[in-house]
């Protein structure tokens, strides 16, 4: 049973869109502002959240941003309902990082329909399985590394950065390829970023010895590889 998340201040939509996730087999929370919705994400992380565009303190989509520059929340994906129609609204909406418009007033029936599109669509992208390469091990779903069996503690930037060489290896990226990869398409930051973390993940990786598996590519950029 899918988690789901609604953010919007009218207790009638509300009302109305959880009547029909609940016929529908999901579990739906609720929050009426930006901020009470930051705090429920937090405290139980929502497989896909409803956002409501205009909202009392914090605009709707002034969180989804803020998601997005969180490591532990950007890939949680957002369906934003919204009275705001205009071409120029979708456009920011999918450049700030949802994955879907839908504009008020809705029916309940496409909104289901909706949401179970996006989360297949999520859950599909999302690798399960475990990513090991001699002695260092990766588990996508608890968001857990361990080198030789013992724990490593990453920020999430390093996390997901490790976590797409070891889907890649022995493949050469070029920084700004990372950045896409690793930041996401639509969060702007320079190409120097990406040697900081790539620092920060061998600094890690080097405690177990394992630095050498990140190596650099002259005048090309970064590869992952257990072969030295």
């Amino acid at each position: 049973m899918s988690n789901i998340l609604i953010v919007e201040d009218e207790q009638p939509i509300r009302k109305m869109v959880g009547f029909a996730l609940g016929r529908a087999g999901f579990t739906l929370h609720e929050a009426e502002s930006a901020e009470q919705a930051y705090t429920a994400i937090h405290r139980q992380r929502p497989e896909l959240i409803l956002m409501d565009w205009m909202l009392p303190g914090m605009s709707g989509i002034e969180l989804v941003k803020r998601l997005q520059r969180d490591g532990n929340t950007q890939d949680i994906p957002v369906i934003m309902l919204t009275a705001r129609n205009e071409e120029t609204d979708r456009i920011s909406g999918f450049q700030a990082g949802i994955d879907d418009y839908i504009s008020k007033p809705f029916s309940p029936a496409e909104l289901v329909v909706r949401i179970q599109a996006v989360l297949r669509r999520t859950r599909h992208s999302q690798p399960a399985e475990m990513l090991e390469f001699a002695g260092l091990t990766l588990d996508p779903l608890s968001h857990r590394v361990t080198a030789d069996g013992q724990e490593l503690e990453f920020g999430p930037t390093e996390f997901r950065l490790l976590k797409f060489f070891m889907q890649h290896p022995d493949r050469v990226y070029s920084r700004e390829q990372l950045l896409d990869n690793a930041w996401g398409r639509n969060v702007y930051v320079e190409e120097r970023t990406v040697d900081v973390h790539i620092l920060r993940l061998r600094k890690t990786l080097a405690t177990h010895g394992f630095e050498h598996y990140i190596q650099t590519v002259r005048g090309a950029g970064y590869r992952f590889s257990p072969t030295v």
